[in-house]
């Protein structure tokens, strides 16, 4: 009698199972809040940090010339309308990423570990406020539209030195103003 009751509830639940999931009046959303004002300044600790990893950056650079600069200093996000500015971070920040992590490969893996978890970190949170982009229709346009078609083929075209130099320059820019920016919305004035 036991062996039929169990029989029959795991023949019920498979069929449950095969139903799919029910459907509810709340619609579950797995998209996380856009919470980057947190962000406006980094610690004296973390500052401190990255002043380290970009005095080694400096140092171990070398012979380096670019044709262009990666990120020409009248790059301001001010000039962007408050949407923009997080998708336009997040393309720089994602360079800086790809760039740091490279040589994070190298004899400056201590000194830059911290940097890239905090790097990594920021651009997780960032990525939550960055409207996902589609595969096809509207693009963007304009400014922004100039700005990351530079930061895709800037890769493309530079030497790995270039890069190299160009994000460890920029890195307090990114930190400081850039985010700073970001995370103030539209109070960036």
């Amino acid at each position: 009698m036991a062996a039929v009751r169990i029989l029959v509830l795991v023949i019920a639940g498979l069929g449950l199972a095969r139903a799919g999931p029910v459907p509810t009046s709340k619609p579950a959303t797995t998209q996380r809040s856009c919470d980057i004002g947190r962000f406006k300044s980094l610690s004296p600790s973390e500052l401190e940090a990255f002043k380290k990893a970009k005095d080694a950056l400096e140092n171990s650079l070398e012979n380096w010339t670019c044709r262009s600069p990666v990120f020409p200093t009248t790059w301001d996000l001010r000039q962007l309308q408050v949407w923009e500015r997080p998708v336009a971070l997040e393309a720089e920040l994602a360079l800086t990423l790809k760039i740091l992590a490279m040589v994070a490969d190298s004899s400056l893996a201590d000194i830059l570990d911290r940097p890239l978890l905090t790097l990594r970190h920021i651009h997780s949170e960032l990525q939550a406020c960055v409207p996902a982009r589609p595969t096809a229709g509207p693009r963007p346009r304009g400014r922004l539209h100039q700005w990351l078609h530079q930061l895709h083929e800037v890769q493309k075209k530079e030497s790995w030195g270039c890069l190299e130099a160009s994000v460890t320059f920029n890195l307090f820019r990114l930190l400081t103003r850039d985010l700073n920016c970001v995370a103030s919305g539209d109070l960036c004035l």
